[in-house]
């Protein structure tokens, strides 16, 4: 399994770990930690360094020791990604219907609306024609507060649907959503993590909670994309032998398998105090 050096892994340990002890770790600590994935000391100072400019991050000094700590902004992000990440692993249900979203924001605002076509992909939208844009009903009320954070209110228009006729809707869903890059997506994901899950059904993860730790942090931090690339449609508009289905069940075996282990590393690095 290949390690990663991405900078956001910075964030998802904040996010999966820090966060649940109150926000704030040493430096050396995370430092510590991210050895276990292969960061390189100096891209987790700057990584920091990084996140404090863009006000996720606020340095503190707690017994003496230099530190980082979640701000609200940052809080709110983190759940906002959780709600994204973990609701998309139950698919949405043909019977609840859709959200459509359509605009028209004026020229001298249009960095704005550049935003907003940005964070209705982030949503999982599909753009259905022009600026008619489509997603499970379900991200209704991420949508209407992500408009009302932009101020873009006056501009945009949300309705509650069903489809009736005339086109088959898994043509129709094809139309608007990527669904082969979505199966490719899962099928590089299963490829990547089967032989974790097979290593770590039969290795208790107790005896190396380093090693599950490292595990877990990947495979959580590559699943943290896919979300984002499937909305987590209805399964009964999708293949019969669709690949998000195992590449779910997966994940959500690794997390029950090895989460536990790599929160107690974690306690231990932080307790130790590196």
């Amino acid at each position: 399994m290949r390690l990663l050096k991405s900078k956001s892994l910075v964030f998802d340990v904040y996010g999966g770990f820090v966060r649940d002890l109150g926000g704030w770790i040493a430096v050396a600590d995370l430092i510590t930690l991210m050895g276990r994935l292969e960061v390189e000391e100096q891209v987790v100072r700057s990584s920091v360094s990084r996140f404090s400019r863009k006000g996720l991050l606020a340095r503190s000094k707690v017994d003496g020791q230099i530190g980082y700590e979640l701000t609200p902004a940052a809080n709110r992000i983190l759940a906002e990604g959780d709600a994204r990440i973990f609701s998309r692993l139950d698919p949405a249900r043909v019977e609840d219907g859709w959200i459509l979203a359509t605009f028209s924001v004026p020229e001298n605002i249009r960095a704005e609306r550049h935003q907003l076509r940005s964070r209705l992909g982030w949503l999982g939208f599909g753009n259905l024609v022009g600026g008619l844009w489509i997603a499970p009903r379900r991200v209704y009320d991420q949508t209407r507060q992500m408009v009302l954070d932009l101020g873009l209110e006056e501009h945009i228009d949300l309705f509650e649907a069903h489809y009736r006729d005339f086109d088959d809707l898994q043509s129709l869903i094809r139309r608007c959503w990527d669904i082969e890059a979505m199966r490719s997506a899962y099928v590089d994901y299963l490829d990547e993590f089967q032989s974790v899950h097979e290593r770590w059904q039969a290795t208790d993860p107790d005896t190396d909670l380093a090693d599950a730790f490292r595990d877990y942090v990947t495979a959580l931090h590559e699943w943290r994309k896919l979300p984002y690339i499937d909305p987590g449609l209805p399964r009964d508009l999708l293949p019969d032998d669709w690949e998000g289905s195992r590449a779910v069940a997966l994940f959500t075996d690794l997390r029950a398998m090895l989460e536990p282990a790599a929160r107690r590393h974690v306690v231990r690095v932080v307790g130790n105090g590196g």
